[in-house]
């Protein structure tokens, strides 16, 4: 080998896209969460199930092909070429990470998050959360613990059984119908929607390749009304389908870039897949859209009278400040710090969860690990690139272009532009 490949055109990457793609192909042999989609030739598939290769033989030939692809220098001022190349070499490096985890090597919170997922989540302290719970005490009606108080109120404003999927059906409808109208989609692009129990998560994208996805939907809690543009927003418009349609349009199909018809879970590619599906909540609906079509719309729908709307997302908001506590508690968990009633205890008082809510969630760390941190620093990191480029909420038709142009390139976490890390004394 060469110290030094000089690409004439970023075609040459391509016999690297077809080994990473292969190479991810049989992680996920061992590694059945890994591969979350892949729409590529059967073939390729049907050999990696055949050579049914070693970790220790996994980990050589993908340390192989990251010193090969570090060898290669790109000659072309094309920016979306040099993203890609940039985009190989991280998801090869990450993935040796995980290839390491299976193979038995202990990574703490902190290395896991960075080598997996190209981000350094900020540490935040109990007194931070508590700034955020004294202002939620003011608003609470009711005496006694704010996590009771703020349990009693939510409860007012869970979707009855009986009309939960008249409510997501709609706002669904609402989003892909305000989506398409500033992103242009094949017209073929669709999805099923299914309702699922027992599972660690609360929704998910099962793409399929050819602008599908399913969409399912966990029914073990009871869900509340904010959830339904949540998942339907995240999971679907502008969120995880879109994503997914856009790659595979734009750079799998149409650049014929083959290591877009993967998509490794535990990955760089995850961090701006979540943080664009949360962030894409607040482009669908800008300003106070929102609370209106919720008020307006889905509360009728489900029943809900909405007398104190005006209250629950003057709370709503705030809550979702508590999002870190997520991080904290999955950072105390996985370094052993925290045992899990201590993780589980840490998030009904941090993050006001229900005792019920915090056990599914340490149930999701179980599972993901430092996962936990695409979606909360991951929206972060993806509306400060976007908003840096004009795509604020008072310029909504520069935001849906920025927020376009993201979900349809290979930038890396390492790519935005990091916030400050907000660390309380």
């Amino acid at each position: 080998m060469t110290s030094s490949t000089h690409l004439a055109s970023g075609s040459q990457l391509n016999g690297i896209a077809e080994s990473y793609v292969r190479l991810v192909l049989g992680i996920g042999i061992h590694d059945p969460d890994y591969v979350d989609a892949y729409f590529g030739p059967p073939d390729w598939r049907e050999d990696a199930k055949a050579a049914k290769r070693s970790i220790p033989d996994l980990i050589s030939s993908a340390r192989d092909l990251l010193q090969h692809i570090r060898a290669m220098t790109v000659s072309t001022d094309e920016e979306s070429v040099q993203l890609r190349h940039q985009y190989l070499t991280q998801q090869i490096r990450s993935a040796i990470a995980r290839l390491e985890m299976l193979n038995g090597r202990a990574f703490s919170f902190e290395e896991e998050a960075l080598a997996l997922y190209d981000a350094t989540p900020p540490v935040y302290s109990a007194s931070f959360f508590h700034e955020t719970i004294s202002q939620l005490e003011s608003l609470l009606p009711g005496t006694g613990f704010v996590a009771q108080r703020y349990e009693t109120f939510h409860n007012r404003f869970i979707i009855p059984p009986g009309k939960l999927d008249a409510v997501f059906q709609a706002a669904i409808r609402e989003c892909r119908e305000r989506t398409r109208k500033n992103i242009d989609l094949p017209r073929e692009d669709s999805f099923a929607l299914e309702y699922v129990t027992n599972k660690p998560w609360s929704g998910y994208n099962w793409y399929k390749g050819s602008s599908t996805s399913l969409i399912q939907i966990n029914t073990d809690l009871p869900i509340f009304i904010d959830r339904a543009v949540d998942l339907a927003a995240h999971e679907g418009y502008p969120g995880h389908h879109v994503y997914n349609t856009l790659l595979e349009t734009k750079l799998a199909r149409e650049r014929g870039w083959v290591e877009f018809m993967v998509y490794a879970l535990f990955s760089p590619q995850s961090l701006i897949a979540e943080g664009t599906a949360n962030f894409g909540i607040e482009v669908v609906f800008p300003g106070e859209d929102r609370a209106e079509y919720e008020h307006t719309s889905l509360f009728p729908l489900a029943g809900i009278d909405p007398t104190e709307a005006g209250r629950y997302y003057s709370i709503h908001r705030l809550i979702g400040v508590l999002n870190y506590a997520h991080n904290e508690a999955a950072r105390g968990y996985l370094n052993g710090r925290l045992s899990r009633q201590q993780a589980e205890e840490w998030l009904v008082t941090n993050a006001l969860m229900s005792p019920e809510r915090a056990a599914q969630r340490v149930r999701f760390i179980d599972a993901y690990r430092s996962y936990v941190i695409n979606y909360n620093l991951g929206q972060d990191l993806v509306r400060r690139f976007i908003e840096e480029r004009g795509g604020t909420s008072e310029h909504p038709a520069r935001r849906w272009e920025e927020f376009r142009k993201l979900i349809s390139s290979p930038r890396l976490p390492s790519g935005l532009t990091h916030p400050k890390s907000e660390q309380t004394r």
